[in-house]
């Protein structure tokens, strides 16, 4: 092949390296930093679209303009009211001064190291500065039963002053004084999650099932005490019922009692023949009430009483 081709070609790859290595694009969710020698040159490029360099001098350094993840590690932290527990935390950042964060960051790692010791270091902070009760919790209650029920159970209705969610504001707000010299803004922070060490753990748990133990009793005793008052209320109806009963009974005895004498009155005064008739019914009456076969009578000849046997044959 000749020379002049040869040496084209190399031309034409030569240029196309240059070319190649000048023009860059940038994508919708990028921002990009141009370094020479490891300097920035300029203001950062946020724009999308195709841009130019200097070949092999400058350099294209490329972040993200979406929102990031920082996902802290499980940290044990003391309460202010002396209760270890395990704190998880999470937060969103966004690079928003690209130059600054290239100046003092380089690249999201050492964001991420640099996340690390401004979140988890007023993560402790805040921890430690509130109760227990004031991380778990994000606003007062109120009791929905009896008082007393609720005064056996610890810190169940203890009044809170800040909230979990006012906690974590703080942090997001102290963060962010510390971090506004780095070009990034902490968009938002979360407890992932709260809980007790292990050493303590079943403690706790022991402890709200005694409570909850105490509060079984107390409705245990107030449903035995109801049902004795039920007991009682029946056994004094039963005997009002009973009573009532039993003086309607003798009421309708005496009535009957008194009609049916009314009646042997009556019968008794009507003529001799009636009144003998009747004699001679009440003294059958009263020989079937006296005598069986186990019974022995003495009588002399002339008693009242003899006298029907007297006549018989």
């Amino acid at each position: 092949m000749d020379k002049k081709y040869i040496g084209l070609i190399v031309l034409l790859a030569i240029a196309g390296v240059v070319l190649s290595n000048s023009f860059y694009s940038i994508d919708e969710t990028e921002q990009v930093i141009i370094t020479q020698f490891g300097a920035p040159q300029g203001e950062a490029i946020t724009e999308a679209g195709l841009q130019m360099k200097v070949p092999f001098i400058q350099k294209v350094n490329r972040f993200d303009k979406r929102f990031l993840e920082w996902d802290g590690d499980q940290n044990q932290v003391p309460t202010k009211d002396k209760k270890f527990i395990f704190v998880d935390s999470y937060a969103r950042w966004q690079i928003t001064d690209p130059l600054q964060f290239f100046r003092r960051l380089r690249d999201e790692r050492g964001a991420q190291s640099r996340l690390d010791d401004i979140l988890d270091g007023e993560t402790r902070n805040a921890v430690a500065s509130h109760d227990l009760v004031e991380l778990v919790r994000t606003s007062n209650r109120e009791p929905d039963l009896e008082a007393e029920i609720f005064d056996m159970i610890e810190d169940s209705l203890e009044t809170i002053h800040v909230g979990r969610i006012a906690i974590q504001d703080i942090v997001l707000e102290l963060a962010n004084e510390r971090s506004q010299d780095l070009g990034i803004e902490i968009l938002d922070f979360r407890f992932k999650r709260i809980n007790y060490v292990e050493d303590v753990r079943r403690t706790v748990y022991d402890r709200m099932v005694s409570e909850r133990n105490k509060i079984a009793d107390l409705f245990r005793s107030e449903g035995q005490g109801e049902a004795s008052r039920i007991e009682g209320e029946k056994e004094r109806e039963l005997l009002e019922i009973q009573s009532e009963a039993f003086r309607q009974a003798r009421e309708i005895r005496g009535r009957g009692d008194a009609e049916a004498a009314s009646i042997y009155n009556e019968a008794f005064n009507r003529d001799a023949s009636t009144r003998e008739l009747y004699n001679f019914v009440k003294a059958m009456e009263a020989y079937e009430n006296a005598f069986d076969k186990q019974t022995s009578i003495f009588l002399s000849t002339d008693s009242e009483f003899f006298k029907y046997l007297k006549s018989i044959d």
